[in-house]
């Protein structure tokens, strides 16, 4: 329970059994009570304390008066609440009575003092002081938490002016950095296309050189004509690669209903002679009909598979498994919040291959990234990152689970839709 609030008193009277009769009367009642003799002494009492509930005052005093007394008390601005009960023995007309009213008073009590009296009206005013009182801090309290809401309102204005200041500057960025990056793959593929008619040139000359004067050379600059060939040709792959990179935009109208197993049928076919040589085994369980640009997903499939292929280890024979499974986009990593509750399909393309450190697994769909030397596996560095960027532009996400010497997972995400599932009779083992 709160505490009672301290009741304080303040008497005023020339007489001090006028004030011994008064404290009697009241002391039951368990009020504070400060005294003083006389005006002046009143004026000192509230210069010391302010917090008085009430002040009964004698009207006729020496000095000052009472209601003199009253007017210099409310010329102080925390004094001014501060109701007092003129105590008289006169009989004043309505006009001197009038009068304690102008100066402050809020009632009189005549003398000789009628003590039930006298307690009620004080029990009166000090109840309606206090109710006064509480209305007040109540006042304060909610001035000041309305100061705190609109200082809170002013600062969520600044702060959604300054959002939305940033958003715009996104915005902007996005447009900017999307002019770049068409400008950059333009200028990719012009660079490459251009690239590609000295390299023509240095191919002839050089296969030339080799077939007419490789009887002149020494075995030495036979050897330096081979390396220039060989370089040659990786120069070649790898242009031809950075255009295939620099032309993967996707087109949403060329989006279409595509049976993913019989896009692989066509994908194998392409590469029966190196799953042969490989003697790799290759199984394909069922995969639904989703819809994707096939050109694209075709290139995915043949970079990944052919990845399976070639770090496949050399004591065993590959064995590729290419499975699939419906999950929500609360279980993929990469997955914006807002597409929890959107269903994904999961192409998953496992090896049994050489894998590598899991802590590379950002760093292989890097453009030109690579883990092995070109001396070891060939290649450019830029397959894996044509993957990344097709499966992003289906608003999808690739991701990739290996372990050296166990093999490696690559995880297509695609976004399903209203798109089903389509059972084949069973599985397949295609190699």
């Amino acid at each position: 329970m709160p505490e009672k609030p301290i009741i304080k008193l303040l008497l005023v009277d020339d007489r001090e059994d006028n004030l011994f009769s008064i404290e009697t009367i009241l002391e039951r009642d368990n009020y504070v009570i400060r005294k003083a003799n006389s005006g002046r002494a009143a004026l000192r009492a509230l210069l010391k304390e302010d917090d008085f509930t009430l002040i009964l005052m004698d009207v006729q005093m020496p000095d000052i008066n009472g209601f003199e007394t009253a007017t210099m008390i409310y010329e102080r601005d925390k004094l001014r609440n501060i109701p007092i009960i003129f105590i008289t023995a006169n009989d004043y007309g309505d006009e001197s009575i009038f009068k304690g009213y102008q100066m402050g008073g809020v009632d009189y009590i005549y003398k000789p003092i009628n003590p039930d009296l006298l307690r009620a009206k004080v029990a009166v005013f000090v109840e309606l002081y206090t109710k006064n009182s509480q209305l007040l801090a109540q006042e304060q309290k909610m001035a000041a938490a309305n100061k705190r809401l609109e200082e809170e309102i002013q600062k969520k204005i600044r702060s959604e002016e300054k959002i939305n200041q940033l958003n715009r500057q996104l915005l902007d960025n996005i447009e900017r950095l999307k002019a770049t990056n068409e400008e950059l793959e333009r200028f990719a593929y012009v660079a490459s296309h251009d690239l590609q008619e000295p390299l023509r040139k240095i191919i002839l000359f050089s296969d030339q050189l080799s077939v007419k004067y490789g009887d002149l050379l020494k075995a030495e600059g036979n050897d330096f004509v081979d390396r220039i060939l060989k370089s040659s040709e990786r120069m070649r792959m790898l242009i031809k690669n950075i255009l295939s990179f620099s032309r993967s935009a996707v087109n949403t109208e060329a989006f279409e209903e595509t049976d993913l197993n019989q896009l692989l049928d066509g994908i194998l076919s392409d590469l029966e002679i190196t799953i042969n040589q490989k003697k790799a085994t290759i199984k394909i369980d069922k995969l639904p009909t989703l819809r994707i640009v096939p050109g694209k997903f075709r290139q995915v499939f043949q970079n990944l598979i052919i990845n399976a292929l070639k770090f496949s280890k050399p004591n065993r024979s590959p064995e590729i498994h290419i499975y699939s499974d419906i999950v929500k986009g609360a279980q993929i990593a990469d997955a914006k919040r807002e597409l929890y509750n959107e269903d994904f399909c999961n192409i998953h393309v496992q090896d049994n291959g050489i894998g590598f450190e899991q802590k590379y697994a950002n760093e292989i769909f890097v453009l030109f990234k690579r883990l092995n030397s070109y001396d070891k596996f060939e290649g450019t560095g830029i397959g894996l990152a044509i993957c990344k960027k097709i499966i992003e532009q289906h608003s999808g996400f690739i991701t990739v689970k290996s372990t050296p010497d166990q093999g490696t997972t690559f995880t297509l995400s695609v976004p399903m839709h209203s798109h089903q599932l389509i059972a084949l009779p069973a599985d397949k083992t295609l190699y």
